[in-house]
Order: structure tokens, then C-alpha cells, then sequence
């Protein structure tokens, strides 16, 4: 039964927050899409993490200013709307509502991807539509259910990759065979040649896929309007992003092009494994294979509540149908939630149709809505800064509006590098036809409300 339109509980505490910003920043992109990433340049992939690092650290102190000055669950959408006009609230919230369920859709495949290392031939479209449904379930429980589900989900995976990183260090030092390999390896990748092994265009296009590892940094704003002290984590948080990309992305690729060959790595499963797999010490694939589903989990449960989140936000700006615009008993937005996870329904289907090529379809779709709101995030920053007083700002973005400037321009970058790959570049073309799109549709809903 739904109540009326009410603000949502704080009850995510702030364990829940720096766990859900540690998750938002390794998923699929780490798991998955690291080995396509390393085969597209070589160990140069190193510099486009460190890149893509910098950007969207810029990218998260320009929302975090904006989320500790007002914590919203609408976060980015919210904020357009306030500080620019409705219209580019509509678009922005939109865009992250599809985006995340594009997201969603990834994770979910990626798992089936996963499972298949142990169990090929597991229908992937039931599989997908199995762990919908049951998470859906927990999400509806109570937000604090979803903040224990996803601080378990995100605290594993750190373990796993720190001891990782410690393992993988033991045998590059003190396993002869590991040693002798990797000072082989090491000294192949002094030659430019091998460093950008594909060159300045295989380096450009890693960018792509840094840019989706990363996308999902952002969740830790949208749970700041249910977090119980939002001015005290949320810096605490971003202030952490850095280390995170350092910790979780350059030393774990650094580790693997030092235990194994990269241009030997099977892009279809993850790296993690592949590289277990090859040296001999199964156990250690396997456990990276349940961390690899572990990681997927947590990516899907966090997406799939910042889509929810994001949807009730705009049915409270108008810009969505008012029923999304209620909460139930446990101060769930319910409605949002559930029409959510009927659009991700969709991937079930395509898991039918296409089980071999799912993700990869999704995956360039859900890279062009993460430029967009990006890039939107950093437009509505500049607007609050013209609308308010430094003096009054307590959390800042660093060289404004320098690093500001310089973040949007990267992510332009990034969009004309897509045109050029054969993969991508459908989904470039559809991006101005999905803000053209949304644009008829606010023009007729404006006019609805008007009437």
C-alpha cells in the first residue's frame, strides 16, 4: 500500500556510503572489460586508467560541491533542474535513469558470462531473469537491506582483489618460474612498440572502455538524500577516489601484464582468471571467478537502486508520471522500483536472442549515456558556481574552472574516438536521437501540464 509522496529515510549509514563508493567504481568494467582494454593498447592501458582516473576525480569533486552543499536523491538531475532550468533536469534525469538500467542489463549478462566458466550452456536469459527478480525483492524490503547487501557485496571484492594484489606479488618475487617470466615480460615492454602495442589509435580507443570501468562512481551522490550524515561522508568518500583507481585499477592491470603475457589474454572471460588459469593455480582462478560474480551482483544492486532513485526524483520534479512520486510502508519508492525492473526485463530478452553478443551491444549503449551525464554534471557546476558565492561553498573543485574545462573536453574526446570504431559508432549516431527524442517528449508534456 503507497503513501503519499514523502522524503526518503535516512538510513544509510556511513559505512553503507564509502562501501557504495568503493562498489560503484568495480564492476564489470574491471572484471570483464579490463582484458579487451589491455589487448586494445598493451600495457600503455595503464596511462588510460591513470587518465580516466584524473577525470573523473575531476568529475566527482564538481558533484560532490554541489551534493554536500544539497544532498538529493536526484542528485545531477535535481541540480540541472535547480540551477539551469527544467528542461535540462528532464534530459539529465532521464539519461541517468537509462543509463543505470542500461547498466543493470550489463551486469546481468556479465554474471551468465561468468557461470559459464563453471556450468556453459546455463540458459543466459533465465539466469538474468532470476537474479532480477530477487533482487528486485531485497530492494523492496528496506533501503538499509540494500546498504547491508551492498557493503558485504563491495567489502568482498576488495578483499579478494587486495590479497590479490599480495598474492600475485609473492609469485612475481618468490616463484622462480613466475620471476623469471615476469623480468621476461618486463624488459618486452621497455620498447614502445610493445608499450602502445596498437599504437596511438589502440590507446584512444582504450579510453572507451576506461570510461565505462569507471561509470557508477557517481551512485555515492544519489545515496547521499538516504545517507545519515551526508556533509561528513560524501567528501570522505570522494576524497578516496584516487587511491581506489590506484589500488583497484593500475595495480591489479600491473599485475596481470607482469604475471602473463597480454597479448595472450582470452578477452572473453576475465583476466583475473584467464591469468590463474594459465599459470597453473586453479583454486586461485576459481576464487576470482566467484569475486568476478560478486562484482557483478554488487554493480547490478547499486545500479538498480540509483535508476529506482533517479526515476523518483523526477516524478518529484514533474518530469515523470506522479504515481513513481510514492513511497511505501518502509519509505521505499516502490512504483519506480518496479517500473525499473520491468524495463530490465529487456535483457532477458536480448540474452534470448543474442546470448554471444548481449553485452557488447549493451555495453556501447550504456558508454554514451555515462559521456552525457558526465558531461551535464560538469555543465550544472559551472551554473552553481554562478549562483553562488565561493565563501558559502564548503567543498570545492579543485582549479575551477580549469579542471573543469579540461574534463569536458576529454569526454568530447572520447565521444568522436567512438565514431571511429566499428562497434561503437551506432551508438554515438543515437545519442542526439535520444536527447531529440526526450526533447519532443518534455515539449508535449509541458504542454500537458500547461492544460
Amino acid at each position: 500500500m503507497s503513501k503519499r509522496p514523502d522524503e526518503l529515510k535516512h538510513k544509510l549509514k556511513n559505512r553503507h556510503i564509502q562501501m557504495i563508493a568503493l562498489g560503484g567504481v568495480i564492476g564489470t568494467g574491471l572484471f570483464f572489460g579490463a582484458a579487451k582494454s589491455i589487448q586494445s593498447t598493451g600495457p600503455s592501458i595503464i596511462l588510460s586508467y591513470i587518465l580516466g582516473g584524473i577525470v573523473i576525480y575531476i568529475i566527482m569533486r564538481a558533484l560532490g560541491e554541489m551534493t554536500v552543499f544539497k544532498p538529493s536523491s536526484g542528485s545531477f538531475s535535481d541540480y540541472a533542474n535547480t540551477y539551469i532550468n527544467n528542461y535540462a533536469g528532464f534530459i539529465a534525469g532521464w539519461t541517468a535513469w537509462f543509463e543505470y538500467t542500461v547498466v543493470c542489463m550489463v551486469e546481468l549478462t556479465a554474471v551468465t558470462f561468468f557461470l559459464d566458466y563453471w556450468i556453459p550452456g546455463l540458459p543466459h536469459w533465465l539466469i538474468c531473469l532470476g537474479l532480477l527478480v530477487l533482487f528486485t525483492l531485497i530492494q523492496l524490503i528496506s533501503v538499509k537491506m540494500f546498504g547491508e547487501f551492498e557493503f558485504w557485496f563491495a567489502g568482498i571484492k576488495i578483499t579478494a582483489i587486495i590479497f590479490m594484489l599480495l598474492f600475485s606479488a609473492y609469485l612475481v618475487v618468490f616463484n622462480p618460474k613466475i620471476h623469471a617470466d615476469t623480468i621476461s615480460n618486463i624488459h618486452s615492454y621497455q620498447s614502445l612498440d610493445v608499450f602502445f602495442a596498437s599504437g596511438v589509435k589502440g590507446f584512444l580507443f582504450s579510453l572507451v572502455i576506461v570510461i565505462f570501468s569507471f561509470g557508477g562512481t557517481e551512485f555515492v551522490s544519489i545515496a547521499a538524500g538516504e545517507a545519515e550524515n551526508p556533509r561528513k561522508s560524501i567528501p570522505k568518500a570522494i576524497q578516496g577516489v584516487i587511491a581506489r583507481i590506484i589500488i583497484f585499477y593500475v595495480l591489479t592491470i600491473l599485475a596481470i601484464i607482469c604475471l602473463y603475457p597480454f597479448n595472450k589474454l582470452n578477452g572473453n572471460i576475465s583476466p583475473f582468471v584467464d591469468v590463474f588459469k594459465e599459470i597453473g593455480i586453479n583454486r586461485a582462478a576459481d576464487v576470482m571467478n566467484a569475486v568476478a560474480i560478486t562484482a557483478a551482483l554488487s554493480a547490478f544492486n547499486s545500479c538498480l537502486y540509483a535508476a529506482s532513485r533517479m526515476l523518483y526524483s523526477l516524478a518529484q520534479q514533474g518530469s515523470a508520471p506522479n504515481k513513481l512520486n510514492q513511497v511505501n510502508r518502509v519509505n521505499i519508492p516502490s512504483k519506480a522500483l518496479l517500473f525499473t525492473s520491468f524495463c530490465i526485463l529487456v535483457s532477458v530478452v536480448i540474452n534470448y536472442l543474442f546470448p554471444e553478443k548481449a553485452i557488447m551491444y549493451l555495453l556501447t549503449i550504456a558508454t554514451c549515456a555515462i559521456l552525457t551525464c558526465w558531461f551535464i554534471i560538469l555543465l550544472t557546476q559551472i551554473y552553481f558556481r554562478k549562483q553562488h558565492d565561493e565563501k558559502s561553498i564548503d567543498y570545492k573543485l579543485i582549479l575551477y574552472p580549469f579542471s573543469n574545462l579540461f574534463a569536458m573536453a576529454v569526454l568530447i574526446l572520447v565521444m568522436l574516438i567512438m565514431l571511429w570504431m566499428d562497434d561503437m559508432r551506432m551508438s554515438v549516431i543515437v545519442t542526439p536521437i535520444w536527447i531529440m527524442a526526450l526533447s519532443i517528449f518534455y515539449a508535449l508534456h509541458q504542454k500537458v501540464r500547461r492544460n
